[in-house]
């Protein structure tokens, strides 16, 4: 049997902001900056935030807004620099299957199927202390 001294810590699994031998913020952490930086960008425009990081067995939407009349369902993407493609980019056939989805079970849960929904994508480049933030509208169609 080993004894307490023996056993190990346990380690939090969940990433952090960087990391002990090199300081730099891991993905997760970046990707939760730029949500944050996108979430108060379309606030500033307005929008008012309903959901976060909405998740079901099939898919997630980062953000879920209300714009005017629309109910607006919002892919993030954020990137440390373009040099492997922008944001959009990334959001394949796929993914906005996915965010469709799960869309339609947001708003059918919340008895808003009636609603005129959109689906807009937030790229947001993060390059030293420097964000540049670009909000597409209507990125894709359902």
């Amino acid at each position: 049997m080993k004894s307490d001294a023996d056993r190990q810590p346990l380690v939090n699994t969940v990433p952090t902001r960087g990391n002990a031998s090199d300081n730099r913020p891991t993905k997760y952490a970046v990707g939760m900056d730029g949500q944050q930086a996108a979430e108060a960008f379309l606030c500033e425009k307005g929008m008012n935030i309903l959901a976060r990081n909405y998740r079901i067995r099939t898919g997630e939407v980062d953000l879920i807004a209300q714009d005017g009349s629309y109910l607006v369902f919002i892919e993030v993407k954020t990137r440390k620099s373009n040099t492997y493609g922008q944001g959009r980019e990334s959001v394949t056939r796929h993914k906005q299957q996915q965010i469709m989805r799960t869309a339609m079970f947001y708003a059918t849960k919340n008895k808003q199927i009636d609603r005129d929904m959109r689906f807009d994508v937030v790229e947001v480049v993060m390059i030293g202390n420097r964000i540049e933030i670009e909000h597409i509208e209507n990125a894709f169609w359902a």
